[in-house]
């Protein structure tokens, strides 16, 4: 039985060619069903998502308003959201949920227009909340695990609620999107690029990584039977004929894979993925077959640095010498390894992005084709006692966090230090454009290597003015700031 409507709002975080679906809404909705419908507005496709929210509200009631929220360009939105919610209807209950108020769960709750933040995956808590919610038992808010929220002033956390995969066994309810194959996009993989999730979590606890945070080491993988529906669906009913696939860490144990492999290799859509070089390293030659006949093409991993020490101090769990092995391996498997690569430390700062830069050139001697992504390494607030971190959304929406949550900045980077890094980014970029690049012709991707051949050749990476001019003319795509 239908007891109320529940507003989720995705706000604005990229542009309409790069919106995928809003998988983390879809399966909250999913999972309130059918006691609770939902309506959900997805600020990535609908660019005057304020207006939509303010006409939505005036035409009907809800019972509470969902916002799902990453750190970052996203939260600035996220307010302007919440505060559009307030001035129409201030006495409807506003939840924020995603990664930023698991994170910062104390500054999101500094925020008038917040009123309850849900940490860790939300499904259960939010269904529990709305139940609170509607019966007027506000006494019972305590018992609700994974919530959070203010009480006379007070900040109060209830119990972290233990980890487990909340979505239902339903097919994701996409007709709420209006048209879902709107948000089938053209890449490297494919004319009609499909997002999904098949496993949550991870089951590692990267210090810096917010997917730790948010899941506490665990992972939940799905039944087969369960992926093969939805790649169905999603192929014969949608019209996708690539996955990018949003799992934290794909490729998990060997032994849970191997049915999902088998799926997806009847299936046969080219796929993207997160994974781990020794996930990989690590699976047989059985998995690998599969592997191939699924069509996997590109696999973003974790390298971090080539420093096993820091690797070590941040529960990294990989060493150094394994990255190199899985840019051979992929080169082998005809996969493309997508490397990201965190620089510029606070300890030994200049020597460590030196070393990085070294680490990365030897990368591609062994494999031309790998992919490099380089960030500048921003520890989670839990990570770090040396920052003085922002206590609202306000703070975290101001330029310099907004860099420093999406790895672009840090405060103990000097500039000198900072326009090195652009340099050689620029370089490599110029010397190895991205095969993610779809719109750049080869004669383009022939005059930026060309051009930038002999800087990279020489390790002339500072002002290269020229290579910037090309960059400007051509507009390469940069997938740390686009992806696929």
């Amino acid at each position: 039985m239908n007891t109320g409507r529940v507003l989720l709002i995705n706000p604005t975080i990229t542009s309409p060619r790069s919106a995928r679906f809003p998988l983390s809404l879809l399966s909250l909705a999913a999972a309130l069903a059918p006691r609770w419908s939902c309506r959900i507005i997805d600020g990535n496709v609908d660019r005057d998502f304020l207006s939509t929210i303010r006409h939505c509200l005036a035409e009907e009631r809800f019972v509470a308003v969902g916002v799902s929220v990453m750190g970052g360009p996203q939260v600035r939105p996220a307010i302007e959201a919440s505060m559009t919610v307030r001035a129409a209807r201030a006495s409807t209950p506003i939840i924020w949920g995603g990664y930023f108020p698991t994170l910062h769960t104390g500054a999101a709750l500094n925020a008038p227009y917040v009123d309850y933040a849900v940490r860790g995956p939300g499904e259960k808590a939010f269904a529990e909340l709305l139940d609170v919610l509607t019966c007027g038992e506000h006494g019972r808010l305590e018992s609700i695990a994974g919530l959070a929220f203010r009480r006379q002033g007070s900040l109060v956390r209830t119990a972290a609620r233990r980890i487990a995969d909340g979505r239902t066994d339903e097919l994701l309810p996409y007709e709420l999107l209006g048209d879902p194959r709107a948000y089938l996009a053209r890449t490297f993989l494919g004319k009609r690029t499909a997002a999904h999730q098949a496993a949550i979590g991870c089951r590692f606890r990267c210090t810096f990584c917010g997917v730790a945070a948010m899941f506490g080491g665990a992972t939940a993988l799905p039944p087969a039977q369960r992926l093969e529906r939805d790649l169905t669906y999603l192929k014969e009913e949608l019209g996708a004929d690539s996955i990018q696939y949003f799992d934290h860490n794909f490729f998990d144990r060997e032994v849970d894979m191997m049915p999902l492999l088998e799926v997806m290799a009847t299936v046969q859509l080219p796929w993207w993925c997160y994974a781990r070089a020794d996930a990989l390293l690590n699976l047989s030659a059985e998995a690998w077959t599969l592997v191939r006949r699924s069509r996997l093409r590109m696999a973003y991993i974790g390298a971090e640095s080539p420093n096993d020490a820091m690797l070590k101090s941040i529960r990294k769990g990989t060493r150094s010498d394994q990255t190199l092995a899985v840019a051979e391996l992929c080169r082998q498997q005809g996969v493309v390894p997508e490397l990201s690569f965190m620089v510029a430390p606070p300890v030994d700062t200049e020597a460590a992005t030196e070393q990085t830069f070294e680490f990365i050139r030897e990368v591609k001697c062994i494999n031309r084709n790998a992919e490099i992504i380089i960030y500048i390494y921003t520890p989670l607030p839990l990570a770090s006692d040396e920052l003085q971190f922002p206590r609202s959304p306000e703070e975290w929406a101001q330029p310099r966090w907004v860099d420093y949550a999406c790895h672009a900045d840090a405060p103990w980077v000097s500039e000198r230090l900072r326009r090195r890094i652009e340099n050689f980014v620029t370089v490599l970029g110029c010397r190895f454009p991205t095969a993610q690049d779809i719109r750049l012709s080869p004669w383009a991707r022939s005059a930026l290597s060309a051009l930038a051949c002999w800087r990279y050749g020489a390790r002339r990476y500072d002002s290269p003015w020229e290579l910037s001019l090309l960059q400007k003319l051509l507009r390469p795509a940069r997938p740390q700031l686009t992806g696929i």
